[in-house]
């Protein structure tokens, strides 16, 4: 079975990330971790957090096709050195919105550079994102 989504379906749904990374009333933060992703939500334990990036807010960009950028907010100061793994967006609150896994072509190099190994002190950046709708 094919389901086929309306344009207007398709926009919510899109439209509901950056809603939820909205939701406290400031900017979401995409926060980015080194060791093992725990589940879906579940409390950070032992993970390290090395780094804090903020989405600009609001995080959504104008959608076009099936493709609706999130837009990113200003570079950060790594904090602790550790190879990137995964990442937990949040709300301002703190309210969980998603995990994701992280690799090179998500945390970039003061230089521009793809890496998954930051350094504390070290530039850090979310240079673009957005959503697709498949």
């Amino acid at each position: 079975m094919t389901l086929a989504l309306s344009t207007t379906v398709i926009a919510n749904r899109l439209k509901a990330l950056t809603t939820a990374i909205d939701g406290g009333g400031a900017a979401g933060v995409l926060n980015i971790y080194s060791g093992t992703r725990p589940d879906t939500g579940a409390a950070v334990t032992t993970q390290v957090k090395l780094a804090a990036l903020p989405f600009a807010y609001p995080s959504a960009g104008t959608i076009s096709g099936m493709t609706l950028p999130i837009l990113v907010g200003a570079s950060q100061l790594a904090l602790k050195t550790g190879n990137a793994t995964w990442g937990r967006i949040v709300a301002s609150d703190g309210t969980f919105v998603a995990d994701m896994d992280v690799g090179a072509e998500v945390v970039l190099t003061s230089n521009g550079q793809p890496t998954t190994q930051l350094y504390e002190g070290g530039d850090v950046s979310m240079s673009v994102g957005s959503l697709v709708e498949a």
